[in-house]
């Protein structure tokens, strides 16, 4: 399972220990956790938390990032270059890009945590991925304080004024956790994760286009992804 959130600790406990509970039941699942190699911030409390708990974690990160000590925290501008904890299996690659290609190829599903700028490109990439067709995997996102309400706004005025099909809402599942926002910090947010990515239908998407015709590299890219 791919996990996307920041290299900054936010500022609420709550958002801490949904990475904690999320971390947990991926490693109580023998789900190896697939993330962009970080140990700061909410970053490092995932994975962190699947160690801690006996699971398996990949960390895909530029070799740049390598080089300079790892993700920084993108709040605190004097916090000084991450050193990588030992994350159990590391892959370096070249660009950004290609981090991104490689934590989905790995990955069956995609859950989002809080997080900024990197954090909403790689949710909304996968998602777009799964609207073109590219692989049908479960883009879930853990609405921690309601976090992630812009984005279903967004989609929901996106999808009135007629750049989004209506059945295309349901390719991100947000997962919204108690009504009571005061529980939030206590809930069991690897649970309901899980639930939501085993809750997904594979072939009810119909994809924009067809990626198993034309040339050999259009084949290739649809099993890659599949």
């Amino acid at each position: 399972v791919a996990v996307y959130c920041g290299s900054s600790i936010g500022n609420s406990a709550a958002f801490s220990t949904a990475a904690e509970s999320l971390g947990s039941a991926l490693a109580a699942a023998n789900r190896t956790l697939v993330y962009g190699g970080g140990s700061k911030g909410i970053m490092g409390i995932v994975s962190g938390s699947v160690l801690e708990h006996g699971g398996k974690v990949i960390g895909v990160i530029p070799q740049a990032m390598v080089a300079a000590g790892g993700e920084k925290d993108k709040v605190d501008e004097n916090d000084a270059a991450v050193q990588l904890n030992e994350i159990g299996r590391e892959t370096a690659i070249d660009s950004m890009h290609e981090r991104k290609v490689q934590m989905a190829l790995r990955s069956a599903g995609f859950v989002g945590l809080p997080g900024g700028f990197g954090t909403f490109e790689e949710v909304l990439e996968v998602t777009t991925w799964t609207q073109l067709g590219i692989h049908d995997k479960p883009v879930v996102l853990l609405n921690v304080l309601s976090f992630w309400d812009p984005l279903r706004i967004l989609i929901k005025s996106s999808i009135e004024a007629g750049f989004i099909k209506p059945s295309s809402e349901r390719l991100i599942v947000f997962v919204d956790g108690p009504a009571d926002k005061s529980k939030h910090e206590h809930h069991n947010w690897g649970k309901a994760a899980l639930e939501a990515l085993d809750g997904w239908q594979r072939g009810h998407n119909s994809g924009l286009f067809k990626w198993d015709i034309g040339s050999k590299h259009e084949v290739d890219f649809k099993e890659t992804y599949t």
